[in-house]
């Protein structure tokens, strides 16, 4: 179906008149699109075989921008879904194709900081995030991918990988497989928290990284997170640990040369001030346990890169043959550099918190 068709559907200002591929996203079709009046709009395919439901996926977005818009005053501060003439959050196409329409937001997006000054405004953009969705249900969000942060369920899953061992790599992978169990324990400590309700349900993000927040052309500041593909009921540490896993990290994820790899507590400390300045609902014990997300969340990772290795990659995209297990070793080098420096990132929490909350 042409583009043109495509949009409208939508409830555009104007006539589509000119439209080309946007950014360059793994997952979702892109297209920004200009109207005769001068209107841009970002229409989206979304992928049906990541998200396996697309209406109750929009669904969710549609509730969690709603709910943003009605307190803040700035309409940048969050996305804003554009309704089919038939007020729905998306088309289904005659292939069975969802597609879905935003405003397109001025602004830009970085792929790694180029200062720190950009890391902490990464932080206020996702503190802020938890903030203004602190008092929403987040029980009532779908589940877009179910159990995913779920880690006593991953090592679960690595366990039936090592028992069966499907395509003979189990012995390359001892030493990291030990590595992983002997941490099984550590692993399931926020999940046990959030079953026994020591730590909130919140509405998660999922996906908290540098590239996923707008930033204000003129003042550089964070004005609105994007993609919420992937939000649902979660914990505050899941996303604050996975932005430290990828920001405060020393080397790339598929680093080589592992010495390269360790936790930059300056960096750590950056985003953990812009974070704790915007989400000022977080309980004491959540603020606790921040530094424990940023371990759990990349011990998790470095499950799943071992099991997905062991599986023979299955899941996750590789370049090369040993492009999992170097993944895998390098969050495994990174978690060990964590709980070195776990008294480090505890104090800079709490010094960040005192400073913050003036107790």
């Amino acid at each position: 179906m042409q583009i043109k068709q495509l949009a409208s559907h939508f409830q555009l200002d104007g006539t589509p008149i000119s439209w080309r591929e946007f950014g360059h996203g793994h997952i979702n079709s892109t297209i920004r699109v200009t109207t005769d009046t001068g209107a841009e709009y970002i229409l989206q395919k979304i992928n049906k075989y990541v998200f396996r439901d697309p209406i109750r996926l929009m669904s969710n977005v549609v509730a969690v921008t709603d709910y943003i818009r009605t307190r803040v005053e700035d309409p940048r501060m969050a996305l804003h879904v554009i309704m089919t003439k038939k007020g729905r959050s998306y088309y289904r196409d005659s292939e069975g194709e969802f597609w879905r329409v935003y405003d397109f937001l001025q602004g830009f997006c970085l792929d790694a900081p180029e200062s720190d000054e950009d890391f902490y405004q990464s932080g206020v953009a996702f503190g802020r995030f938890q903030d203004m969705l602190a008092d929403f249900p987040a029980e009532t969000l779908y589940e877009t991918i179910p159990e995913f942060h779920n880690t006593i369920d991953r090592y679960r899953q690595l366990k039936e990988s090592v028992e069966t061992d499907p395509v003979g790599r189990l012995d390359s992978v001892r030493d990291e497989v030990n590595f992983v169990l002997a941490h099984e324990e550590l692993g399931g400590t926020l999940q046990k928290m959030r079953i026994s309700g020591e730590l909130p349900l919140r509405v998660t993000h999922n996906d908290t990284k540098l590239n996923n927040v707008m930033l204000d052309r003129k003042t550089r500041k964070a004005t609105c997170v994007l993609d919420l593909d992937t939000v649902m009921p979660g914990l505050s540490a899941h996303d604050f640990g996975d932005s430290i896993r990828f920001g405060a990290a020393t080397a790339a994820e598929d680093e080589q040369d592992l010495s390269k790899m360790s936790l930059d507590l300056h960096m750590f400390e950056v985003y953990t001030k812009g974070f704790l300045e915007a989400a000022t609902a977080l309980t004491d014990k959540e603020v606790e346990m921040l530094p424990m997300g940023a371990l759990i969340m990349t011990l998790e990772v470095g499950l799943r890169f071992l099991k997905d290795y062991i599986d023979g990659d299955l899941y996750f995209k590789t370049a090369y043959p040993e492009h999992n297990l170097v993944r895998a070793r390098t969050q495994l080098k990174l978690v060990a550099d964590m709980e070195a420096k776990m008294d480090d990132m505890k104090r800079i929490v709490e010094k960040v918190r005192k400073s913050v909350r003036g107790k």
